[in-house]
């Protein structure tokens, strides 16, 4: 194993109740209708991606506009208090005396610096990719083969540790071995769990030896 590249959302942050609950209530307040699926369809969009599908969903506002509502309303969220996963601190520090780790996160570059800094672990990546920055977002590899290349290494070379449907679709498609790590109120879907490589319930069973 060349380097280990975490996802953010549902994985090291508890942040899917929380962007469910925001973006749920924009909507509300700006004209749109949530539907039965949309938190899922959500789950792994850039930025752009995500905007672009609120507003088909009836918000009288454009994508861009959408975009940092949304974000403002997220940041303030986290100046309360950044809700790490259990176990998500001692993960990082535990992988990281033993690899090179990476992040490819769908969060905007804004939160993700925010909350790597809030947990005190921005020195434990030596990159960290929004998918801001890649063409697409995930289920497209784009954000993973960026991580990758930040790292200099191989994907094939690489795990990574996602929780989403599209995020395993995303970093299997890149070419990387992929750690499940499933969330108890998103799971994946059966045929994008199938993609992992292994599958473990909690943080605490991500060790160096279990991705040997």
């Amino acid at each position: 194993m060349d380097a280990c590249v975490f996802d953010l959302d549902g994985v090291l942050v508890d942040s899917e109740p929380v962007w469910e609950e925001v973006r749920r209530a924009f909507v509300a307040d700006h004209g749109g209708t949530w539907q039965a699926d949309t938190q899922s369809r959500l789950m792994g969009m850039s930025t752009a991606e995500w905007a672009a599908y609120l507003r088909e969903l009836g918000v009288r506002m454009e994508p861009a506009e959408i975009a940092r509502g949304v974000v403002d309303q997220m940041a303030a969220r986290y100046r309360d208090g950044v809700p790490l996963m259990p176990g998500a601190v001692a993960a990082v520090r535990r992988l990281s005396d033993a690899v090179t780790l990476g992040l490819a996160s769908s969060s905007p570059r804004r939160l993700i610096d925010v909350v790597l800094d809030a947990a005190g672990l921005t020195e434990c990546f030596a990159a960290t990719v929004s998918t801001e920055e890649v063409p697409r977002g995930k289920p497209a590899p784009d954000g993973y083969l960026e991580a990758a290349l930040r790292l200099g290494v191989d994907p094939r070379g690489c795990v990574a540790v996602e929780d989403s449907s599209n995020g395993l679709r995303s970093a299997h498609a890149a070419g990387m071995r992929v750690v499940a790590v499933p969330h108890p109120r998103y799971p994946p879907a059966p045929d994008a769990l199938a993609l992992a490589w292994r599958v473990v319930p909690a943080l605490d069973g991500l060790t160096p030896e279990s991705l040997a």
